[in-house]
């Protein structure tokens, strides 16, 4: 990912276009066949250096580039960047920059969702109390809570999957894109050379929508991961200790406190996500330019889409990894569970009773008198409920109070998972 978006990296795409542009122009009969082969076997990607050198005096970088690749080349070199301008070169160069990290990007994802998926496998039948509010809510499985993420992966492949096919394209339209020095057809010929279709139309820049979409599903992405690891923060609370972060032999959790062992990896990964976000409400800014176009997009571009492809490549990596080596604490998960003394089983005496005949708001009313005893006396709500001949006597008891209410129907759900459909999306690599 960096060497994609490193000067090298961009340079060597911007001599792929205008090489790709040259050959086009050739077979029209435009630039003389020998010319073309010579540029092509001739021309070679300047040094971030040199380039910066010459450009500390033209104070253009296109213009940079191209004066230093022709210095090397002997008459064929009048050829070279032939009625192209700058976006020309830019645009459709960045377009195969996102295209190759954008295929990183969808590699992390599928290494993500199938480590989330072996871990939900496992635990499937984990039972774990579910929280709403923070405050404890009804059991429900830690396999259960991980193929709810890995549904979210497979959503935002999908998502980023949609905008980097929307991002394939390349102009060479010429100056406010009405091919005046260039030629539909050169467009056309040079795109299919660079793995891209043409834009169906361009001023002298491709619209920023392309872009802003592509920054938006990024920042799903990063979004997702940010929940997935805030969720581990919260499990790994002390009060709570369901799970861990692997910790590495001889590693060290604070300078001052031998006993830390922090979640420092989450935290990195939910930092992070707020890098990725911003950049995509810069694409959203990017996308009114004046008229055919001004220069405001590309110096925010320069900073943001590198940065964002480099950050959420990192976050999915770590994120693989802390999954790869969570320590899920199954007997912690259990007594969290009986903690609130079986008040989670409420619901269903609620609708036991409800069935046996007693109105809603009765049946409510019974329920919440020995909840609220249970909890106020630190009291097993079975226990009081078993008392209560209010209740005690019109429902089945040891139905209500089964654990495995509560996971009769994990296989439904992971049946959903499995028939997720193949990663077969086209990405033209």
């Amino acid at each position: 990912m960096a060497s994609i978006w490193s000067d090298e990296g961009k340079l060597r795409t911007w001599l792929a276009v205008e090489l790709a542009a040259t050959a086009a122009w050739a077979e029209l009969g435009v630039v003389p066949a020998d010319a073309a082969r010579a540029l092509e076997a001739n021309a070679t990607a300047p040094t971030p250096e040199r380039v910066a050198e010459i450009e500390a005096t033209l104070h253009h970088d296109t213009a940079a580039f191209v004066d230093a690749v022709a210095e090397k080349l002997g008459d064929e070199g009048r050829w070279f960047h032939y009625g192209l301008t700058s976006s020309d070169v830019v645009d459709t160069a960045l377009a195969i920059q996102i295209r190759e990290a954008g295929s990183l990007i969808l590699e992390g994802i599928d290494a993500a969702f199938a480590t989330v998926v072996a871990r939900a496998e496992q635990h499937r039948d984990t039972l774990q109390m579910g929280r709403t509010h923070g405050v404890h809510a009804e059991p429900t499985t830690f396999g259960l809570k991980l193929a709810g993420w890995a549904f979210e992966l497979d959503r935002s492949r999908r998502r980023v999957a949609r905008a980097l096919e929307g991002m394939r394209v390349g102009k060479l339209s010429g100056a406010v894109g009405t091919y005046a020095a260039t030629d539909p057809e050169l467009e056309r010929i040079a795109c299919g050379r660079l793995g891209l279709e043409p834009a169906p139309t361009s001023t002298q820049i491709l619209q920023r929508d392309r872009h802003a979409e592509l920054l938006a599903a990024l920042a799903v992405v990063a979004s997702s991961l940010d929940k997935f690891a805030l969720e581990i923060r919260h499990l790994a609370r002390t009060e709570v200790a369901e799970a861990q972060e692997p910790f590495g032999k001889g590693q060290k959790g604070s300078s001052a406190m031998p006993h830390k062992r922090n979640p420092v990896v989450a935290e990195r990964i939910c930092g992070l996500a707020r890098v990725v976000r911003a950049a995509a409400v810069v694409g959203l800014e990017n996308v009114a330019l004046w008229h055919e176009r001004d220069i405001s997009h590309s110096s925010a571009e320069r900073v943001v889409v590198p940065d964002a492809f480099l950050a959420l490549d990192y976050m999915l990596d770590r994120f693989t990894w802390l999954m790869d080596g969570l320590v899920v604490r199954e007997q912690r998960m259990r007594r969290n569970l009986e903690a609130s003394f079986y008040l989670f089983f409420s619901q269903r005496v609620l609708l036991a009773l409800v069935e046996s005949g007693l109105s809603r708001d009765d049946a409510y009313r019974a329920v919440q008198r020995n909840a609220m005893r249970a909890w106020d006396e630190e009291l097993d709500f079975r226990d009081l409920v078993r008392a209560d001949d209010a209740i005690a006597g019109r429902i089945d008891l040891d139905e209500v109070f089964d654990l495995s209410a509560y996971t009769r129907h994990v296989d439904t759900i992971f049946s959903r998972l499995h028939a997720l459909s193949p990663r077969e999306e086209p990405i033209h690599v």
